[in-house]
């Protein structure tokens, strides 16, 4: 694995020059000094680095917290902020950008290394945390077949019949797949989850809950019972209409 590759943003070029000194003795690769917002935003485009150590108070028209709005809106670089403002004024302003660390002037070249290397630890887990999320948000595998969808466990995408899925249930950040048998929990949203789920099969009756319409044995305002489990499912005000116009009713 290479250097991480760091671009400066400080506009005093003593102060930039001893930062890229100290980055250089730590192990790091320094790809450039930018002395203004406007010419942070060119570089990220242009250089790709893996961090940005971006100094708060920028001479020009765009200072560091909106330099950073701007990179954080087109690139996914993880941005650590250089500052000799520690004022609750500025840091809640500075925050909204979600920068990854703050270095309070004068730093500490223990300082310098540890914000960098906890930036990058905690930038590569939620990388990893969207690359499972994108992967579990294409839960179903060929949609053009509404047959059978494939659910990540345990490392694995297993096959999964829509026919055998009796409901499905919200859990905070996470659904969770009922069949009779087994229980699978993703990573996702019920919004994401029903459009993924054949239309014709699969009905959301409640906030928290989607269920496939031919496991329904029973329905007593306001709660439906499965068939198989006998699992008593409320019914949201708002979702009866679509309900029973699924149904057919007689």
């Amino acid at each position: 694995m290479g250097k991480v590759k760091v671009l400066v943003v400080e506009d005093e070029s003593i102060v930039a020059k001893d930062i890229q000194l100290s980055l250089k003795r730590l192990g790091y690769k320094v790809l450039g000094i930018s002395n203004s917002g406007e010419g942070a935003i060119k570089s990220a485009r242009d250089l790709s680095p893996d961090i940005i150590i971006m100094d708060i108070m920028l001479k020009g028209d765009i200072n560091g917290i909106e330099a950073s709005e701007k990179i954080r809106k087109e690139q996914n670089i993880p941005i650590i902020f250089l500052t000799a403002y520690a004022d609750e004024n500025t840091l809640s302003k500075a925050k909204i950008t979600e920068p990854y660390a703050y270095i309070i002037k004068p730093y500490k070249e223990i300082d310098l290394h540890t914000s960098i290397e906890m930036a990058l630890y905690k930038h590569g887990k939620e990388l990893e945390i969207l690359k499972e999320r994108d992967m579990l948000y294409n839960i179903v595998e060929n949609k053009d077949n509404a047959d059978y969808i494939f659910v990540k466990s345990k490392s694995r995408l297993i096959k999964l019949k829509t026919n055998d899925v009796l409901y499905i249930e919200a859990l905070k950040d996470y659904v969770v797949i009922n069949t009779s048998s087994t229980r699978y929990t993703i990573h996702s949203t019920m919004k994401d989850i029903q459009k993924k789920m054949p239309e014709d099969k699969f009905l959301r009756v409640h906030r928290s809950y989607i269920v496939n319409i031919n496991k329904i044995s029973e329905i007593e305002s306001p709660n439906l019972i499965l068939e198989e489990n006998n699992k008593i499912i409320p019914i949201g005000g708002s979702y009866k209409e679509d309900l029973l116009s699924k149904i057919n009713l007689i």
